[in-house]
């Protein structure tokens, strides 16, 4: 009964620190995209704009939801759920930190503790393009299925590499639990140093699997209007944007945890911390890194000019591909030897 009490509380805690994120997070690229165009950003609703997104929330909240006659209803709204879904429940099995002792628990700071981490998150991205993909083809729209289909022809090509990229950081740790991965980073011992190029493919792979720019192909205004999502309106056309930013924090933590360390803080141990100010700290290196992760995800959207369709898949399949299969080439042989 404990356990599940305390896994009620982690969920609802984690729940209410995304959506808060991703408010702020919209905000965040607003002003960070107005400073890299020498504009102004945000600056009416509120004191330095900070109500702007709270008043885009409420402005969707109050907006009509418009069905197209044509459209499958049940499936048209079925897409937007099926997005923020998947988006908030892969963050699951990251963990944020090692553990921490309250009210006499040894509590675990992930949600859910699971031996296969990995094969979780990539069996869960997956099924994201289902989201993408039935919106599309509900929206009985032939710019909404151009989008769809262009999505799901992304996702397939870039997910083998995000896979493969994987593999490296899987055959240094010899576990696909994510905690353990983190503990073999102690030190400076990140991934990102021994396997360069999983981390190279892993981050590029990560904007393909976010939509983000310059790989948001599914909904490239110039060809598509407003691609899988032009027939949504009102909070289903807010989910989507909302499970836009929800991948972005979860593919940062991600990241962060195979590549950078995840919560681990070079010599924190020689600081003599009591344990939970020691936890403490985890969590707020965790939180750092994966800020950081999340401004480079900013201003590369607002540095790079999109691909277009036929560049996209040859990078994934001409690039990418052969990139990550090097990489465990060449991990296992560095293994081999004996170098890692």
């Amino acid at each position: 009964m404990e356990f599940l009490i305390i896994s009620l509380i982690k969920i609802i805690l984690i729940l209410l620190v995304i959506l808060t994120v991703v408010a702020n997070l919209v905000y965040v690229e607003r002003k960070v995209s107005a400073a890299i165009q020498n504009r102004i950003g945000p600056n009416r609703v509120g004191p330095w704009g900070l109500l702007q997104s709270p008043a885009d929330v409420l402005k969707l909240f109050i907006k009509e939801d418009i069905v197209p006659t044509k459209a499958n209803p049940f499936i048209h709204s079925l897409a937007p759920v099926i997005s923020i879904s998947v988006a908030l429940v892969t963050f699951a099995v990251i963990p944020f930190g090692d553990s921490i002792n309250l009210f006499g628990y040894q509590v675990k700071l992930m949600i859910a503790d699971v031996n296969i981490g990995i094969l979780y998150i990539l069996a869960l991205t997956s099924l994201g393009v289902y989201g993408v993909t039935l919106s599309g083809w509900s929206s009985n729209n032939k710019y909404s299925l151009l989008g769809g289909l262009r999505s799901a022809a992304q996702l397939i090509s870039y997910e083998l590499s995000m896979g493969l990229s994987i593999i490296g950081v899987i055959m240094i740790a010899g576990s696909l639990e994510l905690d353990r991965i983190v503990e073999m980073q102690a030190g400076f011992a990140w991934n990102a140093f021994l396997t360069p190029i999983g981390f190279i493919t892993f981050v590029v792979s990560s904007f393909a699997e976010t939509n983000r720019l310059p790989f948001d192909l599914p909904e490239a205004e110039p060809e598509l209007v407003g691609g899988y999502h032009t027939e949504y309106s009102g909070m289903k056309f807010g989910t989507f944007f909302l499970a836009e930013y929800a991948n972005m924090i979860t593919s940062s933590a991600l990241i962060v945890t195979l590549f950078l360390g995840g919560w681990q803080l070079p010599f924190l141990e020689g600081l003599g911390l009591s344990p939970f100010m020691t936890a403490l700290a985890q969590v707020l290196t965790f939180i750092a890194k994966v800020v950081g992760v999340l401004f480079f995800f900013i201003w590369i959207r607002w540095t790079l000019p999109r691909f277009r369709y036929d560049q996209l898949m040859n990078i994934g399949w001409k690039v990418m591909l052969p990139l990550a299969l090097a990489n465990v080439v060449l991990t296992g042989g560095l293994l081999l030897v004996g170098i890692l």
